[in-house]
């Protein structure tokens, strides 16, 4: 049919500039640009004319941007990739942040959450699970409740919609604690160093999340700053492990049983070391960027098997195929949520993420680089490419748009002419590290 309208060499052209995207959001509407004299403030001719109308498609279509790669691959990889660039900015400098990053103190920390009951799992120490099996790395047993009537699925809900209120705590009791250890009162540390750090969100088989987090110790003023004599791996390190022994939030309590919310036993703590990732166990700029990358576009989904998308009824359970320990976290966080005591915690909202409400990334403002200028340089860079060239005497332009929402996704037909593009890249070539904590 395509063939026959005389539209498919121009179609193609527009679905080639989703980038592999499977589900844009389509828009109605218009943008013109004009060129504007900034001399005299005079505006000239309209360089560019864009109407949704007169496209192939109808209507113009705009990448989804989900960091899901369970509902997008494509925006995923692009997601990924940009959260790969802006670690390995606080890491080894560039965009903006000074190379100077790669002599401070920094390290690569793993934090879980506490036990609520045995699970089945792989011991590293080889030994078999409690159950008396050898568990394969695949075996959908893993993270599975030896006993789910006795596991504490209330707890471990309660801990998801408290991880981000810990770790806001945990980041306050690490700047008291290098403080003490400093010698500084913390009015004073503010003065001498910063806290600097990225940290990324991920699912154990269990259902339980856990934190991975680049934390660097900087001068004052952040990583264009030399730290203090005094900073050191060892200092950090040892103030990282009393400070998530020390943070606490004291949860709801629920028909007469209080909850707090602690990290678990399960700390890893390693320095990072400068240099190009060489394939072992080293803990390597490039090793500890593309870890955290990896996760940044996985969510429960991945590891859990629960949904990727919001309940609206209940009763959607029963046609979903997630395990029976997602089925029983996802009606614990819906139970919890009827609860007008614990409204502010939204988990019939969140029950999908089983109680995690959340930013799977996260980083301190004077880290590196951020995901939303990553995001402007790459379309300021397409522009580039496909404006014309402004008229002398203009250097600079009016743009006005007016455009709204159409839905979302590709037609039967879209969707054919789109698979047969060439995909959008992989993911091959980088190198993963496992975390000893990352387990459980």
């Amino acid at each position: 049919m395509l063939a026959s309208l005389g539209t498919m060499p121009e179609l193609t052209r527009q679905l080639s500039g989703l980038g592999g995207c499977t589900h844009p959001v389509r828009l109605d509407g218009h943008r013109t640009e004009y060129a504007v004299n900034t001399e005299t403030g005079e505006i000239g001719r309209a360089l560019h004319h864009l109407d949704s109308a007169t496209l192939p498609a109808g209507q113009l279509l705009v990448r989804c941007n989900n960091r899901r790669a369970t509902r997008c691959a494509a925006c995923a990889e692009t997601y990924r990739r940009d959260t790969y660039h802006l670690i390995t900015a606080g890491l080894r400098g560039g965009k903006g942040t000074s190379e100077r990053v790669t002599t401070h103190p920094r390290v690569f920390a793993t934090f879980t959450a506490p036990s609520f009951g045995p699970v089945h799992n792989r011991p590293s120490s080889g030994r078999n699970c409690r159950c008396g099996t050898h568990h394969d790395e695949q075996d959908p047993a893993l993270g599975i409740p030896l006993d789910p009537d006795t596991y504490d699925y209330e707890a471990a809900v309660l801990w998801n919609a408290h991880a981000g209120a810990l770790w806001q705590r945990f980041s306050i009791y690490l700047r008291r604690e290098i403080a003490k250890r400093a010698g500084l009162t913390q009015r004073a540390f503010r003065d001498h160093a910063r806290i600097s750090f990225a940290k990324v969100a991920e699912y154990q088989k269990r259902g339980a999340v856990h934190f991975h987090a680049v934390i660097r110790l900087d001068g004052p003023e952040g990583g264009d700053t030399t730290p203090p004599a005094w900073a050191s791996t060892e200092l950090l390190t040892d103030a990282i492990r009393a400070a998530a022994t020390a943070a606490r939030v004291e949860g709801p309590e629920v028909d007469g049983r209080p909850h707090a919310c602690v990290f678990g036993r399960q700390l890893d703590v390693r320095p990072i070391r400068s240099a190009d990732f060489d394939g072992g166990q080293e803990l390597t700029e490039r090793a500890v960027a593309s870890y955290i990358a990896k996760y940044a576009t996985k969510g429960a989904e991945t590891a859990t098997g629960t949904l990727d998308r919001p309940l609206r009824f209940l009763a959607e359970l029963t046609q979903a195929r997630i395990t029976e320990h997602a089925r029983r976290m996802i009606r614990t966080a819906w139970a919890l949520g009827a609860r007008p005591e614990l409204a502010d915690l939204r988990l019939r909202a969140w029950a999908h993420m089983l109680g995690f409400r959340g930013h799977f990334s996260t980083k301190s403002r004077r880290y590196s680089t951020t995901l939303g200028a990553l995001r402007d340089a790459r379309a300021e860079w397409r522009r580039a490419q496909s404006d014309p060239v402004m008229p002398q005497g203009s250097d600079t332009t009016l743009v006005l748009a007016h455009w709204v929402f159409a839905g979302t996704g590709l037609s039967a037909a879209e969707s054919w002419l789109a698979a047969s593009l060439e995909p959008a890249p992989g993911t091959e070539g980088e190198p993963t590290w496992t975390s000893t904590a990352a387990t459980s």
